[in-house]
């Protein structure tokens, strides 16, 4: 756009200004316009997207190859439907999947079954698969469960024993050990996290590991670069890490060569290349620091001036975080490490050599348990966690999320918790920040409401936050969104408190947003616009595709 505007600015001097010198200052206008222009054209970002576009139209043109051959493609067709339906219906997917997948390769058998074995097969991530199983295993010796630990939990907390043993990984799950000589500290918005965030970049003494989903240009980011300079200068050594997504909408493409020079290491988990792969599926949604081994953060807030407020997108936006210090540490560092390391054998992974470091005495505060979900393994870590708190809720269970695309397996917790009695309150936001995703959460209200599901919109705004807080004594804050990206589909963490101060907090802040929501009601479902309900059907049909 910045070239285009540079050859109208041109045009308009020329037209207006007589003068020899403004002639020169046209010129060198239509030049930097020219120039912009062809930039544009032979960017990288128009490259990939041609080299895609082409791919998919040789995939057409096979389609209407074979298309000339219709009896034999009749009889082919016939085939690979009943192979694709026995496979679906004998699958472990849910049930809003197997149909999904059946709307699809019903009326184009081939095309259809063609895309479901290219999902199955996932082509070009074993690489990725295969490199992250290996850093997984060369760093279970460094994630130990203290067998105290869960003793006390066994004799006095039995249902929170089962979760711990499975996230310990004493039942085939991944290792994630539950601490007691830690601590945490809640951030009920973004503006609070960045706050103690900077307080602890400057302190660092050794190292700043720093992982995010998004990171942009702005007022956010600029401090904490120049905070990360510093450090740079001190001797700190400084890692940084992005989805490499977002070298699509708010990084250049040169971006982590930017911070090599500087001194940061730098890289873009999974960037675009111009090759069509479920890989690109997989999104490293995580947003972790860690500073020394002592001290670690993560939640909702990426690093953009939205998330403090300093901008204004789809209103307030309303985001939460919570800080870890202590022997919990050990796991964010270990999580972000094994990342690192799936492209990056050069930099030094030897994990010992960033553990241990925990100099700052520490009082435990409760139970804390940092844990991670991969879409690379059949285990929903994700999900299974915020189910298990639904099952054993007593009292109540508050939810926030800014989105609510659920499986049937998530819809029944949800359902069913509300049915037993439990007090179950979702806060979604009032403003969107896409239209398709809050048309369809919607498609869910009346199912939950008739259950007993509370349903709630925070009317100043956008709800980024992904937490969980039941009964005065459970908490999760992390990156979790119940949709299927998240569940699914994407790299995620987030902390599980059990009988720790913080909880009481984390349900204030629940209350102190409700005051500023509406409750959905079935009269204000009944007046949402056609558009919004016939888009929310519709789309409906896909949305484990989302």
């Amino acid at each position: 756009m910045a070239a285009y505007y540079g050859i109208i600015k041109a045009l308009f001097f020329f037209k207006e200004d007589k003068n020899i010198n403004q002639k020169h200052k046209v010129v060198r206008l239509l030049d930097k316009g020219r120039r912009g222009l062809l930039r544009g054209i032979f960017s990288r970002i128009t490259v990939i997207a041609v080299l895609l576009i082409v791919q998919l139209l040789i995939l057409v043109a096979s389609f209407s190859w074979l298309s000339h051959y219709q009896i034999h493609l009749e009889v082919l067709s016939g085939i690979i439907v009943t192979i694709s339906v026995l496979y679906l219906v004998n699958s472990e997917m849910d049930r809003l999947s197997v149909i999904t997948w059946m709307l699809l390769i019903i009326p184009f058998p081939i095309p259809g079954s063609l895309f479901l074995l290219y999902t199955k097969i996932d082509w070009g991530y074993n690489g990725l698969k295969a490199m992250l199983n290996k850093n997984i295993e060369d760093s279970i010796p460094y994630l130990t469960q203290n067998q105290n630990i869960l003793k006390e939990l066994k004799q006095n907390h039995s249902t929170t024993y089962n979760l711990a043993r499975y996230l310990s990984g004493d039942s085939d799950s991944d290792h994630f050990p539950v601490y007691q000589d830690s601590k945490a500290t809640y951030f009920p918005s973004g503006e609070a996290k960045f706050k103690a965030l900077k307080e602890q970049l400057r302190a660092a003494k050794h190292y700043i590991f720093m992982e995010y989903f998004i990171i942009d240009e702005g007022i956010m980011w600029g401090e904490i670069l120049a905070i990360l300079e510093d450090k740079v200068k001190e001797g700190v050594e400084v890692r940084v890490m992005y989805d490499g997504m977002i070298e699509f909408s708010t990084l250049s493409f040169d971006y982590t060569e930017r911070l090599e020079k500087i001194g940061i290491h730098a890289k873009a988990f999974s960037p675009i290349s111009p090759f069509l792969s479920t890989y690109y599926n997989y999104r490293d949604h995580r947003k972790i620091v860690v500073i020394d081994g002592e001290v670690a953060f993560t939640g909702g807030v990426n690093l953009a001036d939205e998330y403090i407020n300093e901008i204004e997108r789809f209103g307030h936006w309303k985001d939460t975080a919570i800080m870890i210090e202590g022997r919990a540490v050990d796991t964010f560092t270990i999580l972000f490490m094994q990342m690192w390391a799936v492209t990056d054998s050069k930099t030094n992974n030897n994990y010992a050599d960033y553990l241990g470091l925990h100099q700052k005495p520490v009082i435990s505060d409760g139970f804390i348990i940092p844990y991670a979900d991969s879409p690379l393994d059949d285990d929903k870590v994700g999900e299974n966690v915020y189910i298990d708190i639904l099952n054993h809720a007593r009292d109540y269970v508050h939810i926030m999320t800014p989105y609510l695309i659920l499986d049937s397996e998530m819809e029944h917790a949800l359902k069913f918790a509300a049915e037993r009695g439990v007090d179950v309150k979702l806060i979604m936001p009032g403003i969107p920040d896409k239209p398709i995703p809050y048309a369809l959460a919607k498609t869910y209200y009346a199912t939950l409401m008739k259950a007993g599901v509370k349903i709630y919109t925070y009317t100043p705004g956008f709800v980024h936050a992904k937490v969980f807080v039941a009964d005065g004594h459970k908490a999760v804050v992390g990156t979790i969104n119940l949709d299927y990206r998240s569940l699914y589909h994407h790299f995620e963490c987030a902390t599980y408190l059990y009988h720790n101060s913080e909880i009481a907090k984390i349900e204030k802040d629940f209350q102190d947003t409700l005051e500023s929501c509406q409750e959905v009601t079935f009269e204000t479902l009944k007046n949402e616009p056609v558009t919004t309900k016939l888009l929310g059907k519709v789309v409906k049909l896909i949305a484990p595709l989302l």
